[in-house]
């Protein structure tokens, strides 16, 4: 039984509560009873208009369900099926979004994103601090330096050979990036300043100056002897550092150590889909994390090699600048935090023995505590300009959104926010928002700072969409269909039609292999040249190295030039990625399951067991993947697809799933946490991932969050009160 305080309606369970009345409210000029009061009118007058729009994303699918069971797809015949049952709307007039009070990293700059588990504080002080990142350490630890002729990583300490390439590889990138007006950083002997310029000694004994002076903005140390030089191209800096004793510098002949790139410019604290929490305790972990993150104190110690290390928050960067000042560079990752979306409920507060919306609480107290950096009493500021980011996922079509503002409207009102302090990120991930996109930025027009693509939970939406239409193609396939390019392209092109450019992020998907960042570099350029000003990674590391992107390509100049062109058109979106015809083989079929299900168990098991929401997870071929639970939605509704199509059976599905569950349970052999499935292939994550693909069919827009909740809920022994 949950030990529980009640407040007027609001029965709440007690470790939430003591959470906001000792550490939440204390210092942010709110009572107790005042806000718990609020609370509960906000609940009440909310909740049966977050009941009514779930109502109608049921209403809706059983319609075309029942139009896919008695019609062949048919364009022109199903576009005008849409909207008739008003699940395609009349585009809204054109218009510019107008939001204002708009940190720089989210308005003008482009770059990384990190998305981390708030749960996790180690994962979000190490997000937080991701803004400046080593060059040398990110290429030195991954694949991006191949391992051949003698560079191997990790072979007794420092690799000679290895450091060497990454040398070279980091003035390649000087002279593609900041190049000099005559010679090469590679001959570099030393950098001084004169006469408010870099100027740069060669080993012919002539020096020269950077091709572009204007890239050159500051310094640390003496004129003739500096120890940082700061560097800027398409608004992101990188900061040469001098230091000819150290290791590295004495290696070089002009003492360079380093390169420091600005790398994570945002971060997204996520309390969504990369973590677990499905109580009071689990929620109150994220919370505190935010917390601490906005009143500039969270701290974590580590052990590391016998001696602990505490992990704090870092300050402020400052260089000499060209004018004889100082000037302040932001130390930190501009932080947005996830929310949850609509949909889930949370036993943390019961309304008359029912649980509340969980995003109806994420939106009362996550800007409860954030507010020392919404009124600037944090000496290590997030948001400059008294704004709080929320992302806002899942959300379905414009009147989702509209309810997302009156959300967040009510929030301001019961908190003492000035109007439209909580702006939104829109998260293009389902159908019905990506159809009418235009209309759902119009409905938060003043207060949108982000939109972006979220392929995979937008591919689970699609196949659960078109469930009755037929089967699906295999999974590896969906990319490539008509519907695809049209989503990327018509996110971007919505975005900067309705006025994104210079005023919010336009974004794009995660990079899943964070061990594979050769792939990543050689790949992951096509996001900026897409037009997105930013893309989410998911490692410091990884920031670093997409980082070189943005200076590759300039995002603003090339959304300018997208502005110019017409989108796809929307008939490609509506084309659904349906198999024109299925004469796999009995091998392909397997394979297709093999793929699927090994995932499946292999997050689940982690989530279910552990509270574990997002980590590298070993793939069929023991690839560490970036798994959360979007990449279990596609996973589970294209098995779920393929059953209901009859391209494999139950029996074939069962006899798939435990093999793989004995695999899944070898790739954990050595976690002296794990519960193994087998052999009895039972137990809460097996059993949940049963359902998950068995009773896919049927799940709320093919989520994965009821299923999952309910079965850590039971393994945690709650039954309800």
């Amino acid at each position: 039984m949950t030990a529980r305080i009640q407040k007027g309606k609001l029965a709440i369970a007690k470790e939430l509560y003591d959470f906001i009345e000792n550490e939440a409210l204390p210092g942010s000029g709110i009572d107790s009873e005042t806000y718990w009061k609020n609370f509960e009118q906000v609940v009440v007058d909310l909740s049966p208009k977050n009941k009514a729009l779930l109502a109608k994303r049921d209403d809706l699918q059983a319609k075309i369900d029942e139009w896919h069971r008695n019609n062949k797809f048919e364009l022109n015949a199903y576009k005008a099926f849409l909207t008739e049952i008003g699940y395609l709307l009349p585009e809204v007039e054109d218009f510019q979004i107008s939001t204002e009070n708009v940190d720089e990293e989210i308005a003008l700059l482009a770059g990384a994103q990190l998305v981390v588990p708030v749960r996790n504080a180690r994962y979000c002080l190490n997000a937080a601090n991701a803004r400046w990142g080593s060059l040398y350490d990110a290429l030195y630890g991954f694949d991006v330096i191949p391992e051949e002729g003698g560079a191997e990583k990790g072979k007794g300490g420092y690799n000679p050979v290895r450091g060497d390439k990454v040398i070279a590889f980091a003035k390649n990138f000087l002279n593609e990036t900041f190049p000099l007006a005559t010679g090469s950083h590679v001959d570099a002997t030393q950098y001084a300043i004169e006469g408010k310029k870099l100027v740069v000694s060669l080993k012919d004994g002539s020096t020269t100056t950077l091709a572009k002076e204007a890239q050159f903005v500051g310094f640390n140390g003496e004129e003739a002897a500096p120890v940082e030089i700061v560097l800027l191209n398409n608004g992101l800096h990188v900061i040469i550092e001098v230091d000819a004793n150290s290791p590295i510098g004495k290696t070089d002949a002009a003492g360079v150590k380093d390169l420091v790139l600005e790398a994570a410019v945002t971060t997204i604290q996520d309390l969504e889909d990369s973590i677990a929490a499905v109580d009071a305790e689990e929620k109150v972990e994220g919370y505190r994390n935010w917390l601490g993150l906005m009143k500039g104190d969270l701290t974590e110690s580590i052990a590391k090699n016998g001696k602990t290390v505490t992990r704090t928050l870092n300050k402020d960067r400052t260089h000499k600048n060209l004018i004889g000042g100082e000037t302040k560079l932001h130390g930190r990752s501009l932080m947005l935090l996830r929310n949850v979306g609509h949909l889930m409920t949370n036993p943390a507060i019961l309304v008359d023995g029912k649980e509340i919306f969980e995003g109806i609480m994420d939106a009362l107290i996550t800007p409860l505590l954030s507010f020392a950096d919404i009124k600037g009493q944090n000496e290590n500021h997030n948001s400059r300009k008294g704004s709080m980011y929320i992302v806002k996922p899942k959300m379905h079509g414009p009147e989702e959104v509209a309810f997302a503002v009156e959300l967040f409207e009510r929030s301001e009102q019961a908190l003492g926010l000035p109007a439209k302090t909580l702006k939104i990120g829109i998260m293009d991930e389902e159908r019905r928002t990506s159809v009418n996109l235009k209309n759902c930025i119009a409905q938060a027009k003043d207060r949108t700072i982000f939109i972006n693509t979220g392929f995979m939970d937008r591919t689970g939406d699609e196949i659960h969409t078109f469930m009755e239409a037929g089967p699906f193609v295999r999974k590896g396939e969906v990319k490539a269909q008509t519907w695809f390019p049209a989503y990327e392209n018509r996110n971007v092109m919505i975005g900067l039609q309705t006025g994104l450019r210079g005023k919010a992020q336009i974004g794009k998907g995660m990079w899943p292999k964070p061990d594979m960042l050769l792939d990543m570099y050689k790949t992951k350029i096509e996001h900026p040249e897409a037009g997105a000003s930013c893309a989410w990674v998911p490692s410091p590391s990884g920031a670093v190295i997409h980082a070189i992107h943005y200076h590759q390509c300039n995002v603003s100049a090339r959304q300018k030039e997208l502005l110019e062109t017409e989108a796809l058109p929307l008939d490609d979106l509506l084309t659904p990625p349906l198999a024109t015809d299925t004469n796999w083989t009995a091998e392909e079929k397997i394979k297709e399951l093999e793929n699927n299900l090994q995932g499946i168990l292999g997050y689940v098991v982690r989530w279910v067991d552990l509270g574990v929401g997002c980590s590298k997870v070993l793939d069929i071929n023991n690839v560490g993947l970036m798994e959360d639970r979007a990449t279990l939605r596609i996973s589970s509704q294209h098995v779920a697809n393929w059953l209901r199509h009859g391209i494999v059976t139950k029996e074939q599905v069962e006899e798939v799933m435990q093999r793989m569950a004995t695999i899944v349970d070898g790739q954990n052999a050595d976690d002296p946490l794990y519960t193994p499935m087998g052999p009895a292939f039972k137990g809460c994550a097996y059993d949940a991932a049963y359902d998950l693909v068995f009773k896919g069919a049927e799940q709320p827009s093919g989520y994965t969050e009821p299923l999952l909740h309910a079965y850590r809920l039971k393994l945690k022994g709650y039954t309800g009160d």
